[in-house]
Order: structure tokens, then C-alpha cells, then sequence
């Protein structure tokens, strides 16, 4: 069943991408929403299997793995300013505005601190294939997108830690700090000082492709290690392709790995996320679910905006960065999926959540190459 699955997925996938193009959007869109149609919810070709989820996994690692092969650490280095204004901007306007919001709702005190904190959250993997898509993901913008979201995520998970000990959870504060910081300098380590000889060392065996096959150990041991520290795999999976960016293996490992990708398990990735989407029952909260991606969307995309242009980016430029942070992807479910085991949010709330952070995946594609677009028609006119 798992390969007539996997063959319907990748046609299905390919077709949408690119009826998707000619009607001048984003592959990507066109692959979430092919996932939609296929899964329960509307012809109930493919359903959610572990396998499956499993082969997403590995795809949304695999192209984190690839945006930081394509990493310039330099221009990285430069970014940094902006890359935290972006950050924080992005997480305190959803949080405040998000905390509001539950108050509204008749929320407790810390459910309505936990639905801030889920706003909050961001995930770039749409982000980074719609920018490989339009060219900007080795620009200024780009970097400054990847670095606010290596920032994004270790702060709220932070914050999602101390929110649990304040809650009565298991979270301790200090060993999730340590665990992060012990993480962070270790990767950076052995970016650095290990790598490099790994992959000298390791390509000299008399097997085939041995250089690939070194790379996907880096990229599956740090994604591992990083999600075991609690900060998210694909942050980890993106350092260890910033790591081989800096050897001579670089080009040869993005070739090669960009191939294995985008032949089966990116697609896979993008399709299973429409997949995975449930409707059922969700009449009686449409109003609901309205309202908290309207919230959702434009927190994320005015916050994110505002510290780019307080870093010096124009406003076009400033709004398809802030929309590029908008998408929540996995990261927001896993903290919900928590949210819903130490009961700061409900059955009800959470299927909620699941349904807003697909309409915050499915809007950010279009938004990025509008406001992309937009930058790039005016700097076109002024040369």
C-alpha cells in the first residue's frame, strides 16, 4: 500500500507544482493543496501512516540540510542584526496580541500565556523552498529569514519551558537551558574542528558514494541530537549544512543530496502536510478558527516586518520577510500537541490550532512572491 501511496503522492505532487507555476504561484502552494484533496478529508487516496510521517520527516530534513549547504556563513555573520530584530519582532506581537486573545476567550491566565506562546512559534521549511523558488534565498533577506528562525525557535522553546514550570509541568528551566546551550556550543565545535576531517576520513573508503553518504550521517546525527536537546531537528539538520558549507565537499554534497530530495521525499514532506489536515467537525468554530488566523497571520507578518525595517530593509522587502516567518508548520503542532497533554489547551482548542497553522502554511507561499515581486518590480525601475 506504502509504494502505491508513494507513486500517487509524486505525480500527484509534480502535476500540482506545476499547474501551480503557470498560474503564477509558488510549486510549493500547489503541492500543500494537492495533499488536501488526496487525504481523507476530500478523496481519501492516501491517509497518514507512520511510514509516511516518517518519509516527511526526512524530507523537511533534508531540505533544511540543503538551505544551509547554501548558507553564506559571511553574509550570515552580517545579518545578525537583523536577523534579531526579525526574531524577537516575531515573537513579541503574537505573544502580547495572542495573550489578549485568549483573555477574550475566557481563557486561564496561563492558556491564554500558552496560545501567545503558540503564535509565536514559526517554521521556515515552506519558507525556504518558496525562496530557493523566487532566488532570494542567498540574499540579505533570505539569510536574515533563516537566522530570526534559528532565533525564533530557541527562545520560544525556552519560553515554552519556563511556561511549564510555571504551569506545574515537568519543564525544568535550567536543565532545558543547559541542554540548549551544551547543543549549540557542541554543534559549533564540531562544525568546526570534527567535520571537516570526518569527511576527509570517511571519503576515502573503497565503497560507492561515500562523500553523500558522510553527509547524511552529519545531517541525521545533529538533527537527532537537536531535537533530543529540544530544540527543533530541522534547526539542527540546517546547522550541520552551514558546517559542510564550509568544506570542499560542499558542492558536491548539495548536488547530490538536492537530487535525493526532490526525487521523493520533499514531496512527500509538502503533500503530507495537506494530508494530515482533518475538517471533520470544524463547522461549528469556523468563526473561530477566522479569527485566530487572521491573528495568527498578521501578528507574525507585522512583528517580523517591523524589525526588518527597523534593521534597514525597505517595506517590500520588510513585508516578504514577515510573511516568510508567518507559516507555524510542525513547529507549532509539536508545542501544541504538548499544550494539549498538560491540559493548557482543550480537544476542542487544539483542533483548532491544527486547522490555523494549515491556513498560516498555505498563505505564506503566494504572500512571499507578492511582496518579493513587489521589491524586486522597483528594483528593476530604479536601474
Amino acid at each position: 500500500m506504502l509504494i502505491l501511496q508513494l507513486a500517487i503522492i509524486l505525480i500527484a505532487s509534480k502535476i500540482a507544482g506545476s499547474l501551480s507555476v503557470r498560474l503564477g504561484q509558488p510549486s510549493v502552494l500547489g503541492k500543500l493543496l494537492i495533499g488536501i484533496v488526496l487525504g481523507p478529508s476530500v478523496l481519501g487516496l492516501v491517509n497518514e501512516t507512520e511510514t509516511l510521517t516518517e518519509f516527511s520527516q526526512i524530507g523537511v530534513i533534508l531540505l533544511m540540510f540543503m538551505a544551509g549547504l547554501e548558507t553564506d556563513l559571511d553574509e550570515f555573520k552580517r545579518s545578525g542584526k537583523a536577523a534579531t530584530y526579525v526574531g524577537f519582532g516575531g515573537i513579541i506581537v503574537p505573544l502580547v496580541l495572542g495573550y489578549f486573545a485568549g483573555i477574550i476567550l475566557n481563557l486561564t491566565t496561563m492558556e491564554a500565556w500558552f496560545l501567545g506562546l503558540l503564535l509565536s512559534a514559526t517554521s521556515v521549511s515552506i519558507s525556504v523552498q518558496a525562496l530557493k523558488e523566487i532566488n532570494r534565498l542567498k540574499t540579505p533577506e533570505g539569510t536574515t529569514i533563516l537566522g530570526a528562525a534559528v532565533i525564533d525557535d530557541v527562545v520560544v522553546i525556552i519560553a515554552l519551558a519556563f511556561l511549564m514550570s510555571f504551569a506545574g509541568g515537568d519543564g525544568n528551566l535550567t536543565t532545558v537551558i543547559l541542554k540548549k546551550v551544551v547543543f549549540f556550543v557542541g554543534a559549533i565545535f564540531v562544525g568546526r574542528k570534527v567535520i571537516p576531517r570526518f569527511l576527509q576520513k570517511f571519503s576515502t573508503l573503497k565503497v560507492t558514494e561515500t562523500v553523500i553518504s558522510s553527509a547524511l550521517i552529519i545531517c541525521f546525527v545533529y538533527a537527532y541530537l537537536a531535537e533530543y536537546t529540544g530544540v527543533s531537528a530541522i534547526i539542527g539538520a540546517y546547522i550541520a549544512g552551514v558546517a559542510i558549507s564550509l568544506t570542499n565537499f560542499k558542492h558536491e554534497v548539495f548536488e547530490k543530496v538536492e537530487t535525493i530530495s526532490y526525487s521523493i521525499f520533499v514531496p512527500v514532506f509538502f503533500t503530507s502536510i495537506g494530508i494530515t489536515a482533518h475538517f471533520t467537525g470544524i463547522t461549528k468554530n469556523i468563526g473561530l478558527i477566522i479569527i485566530l488566523s487572521i491573528l495568527a497571520i498578521s501578528t507574525k507578518l507585522i512583528g517580523a516586518a517591523v524589525g526588518a525595517k527597523a534593521a534597514g530593509f525597505g517595506w517590500n522587502s520588510s513585508l516578504g520577510i514577515g510573511s516568510a516567518m508567518v507559516s507555524r508548520g510542525e513547529v507549532a503542532l509539536i508545542i501544541a500537541a504538548i499544550g494539549l497533554d498538560s491540559n493548557l489547551l482543550s480537544q476542542n482548542m487544539f483542533a483548532v490550532i491544527v486547522v490555523v497553522v494549515l491556513v498560516t502554511t498555505i498563505v505564506t507561499p503566494p504572500m512571499m512572491k507578492r511582496f518579493f515581486k513587489a521589491n524586486t518590480e522597483k528594483e528593476t525601475r530604479t536601474t
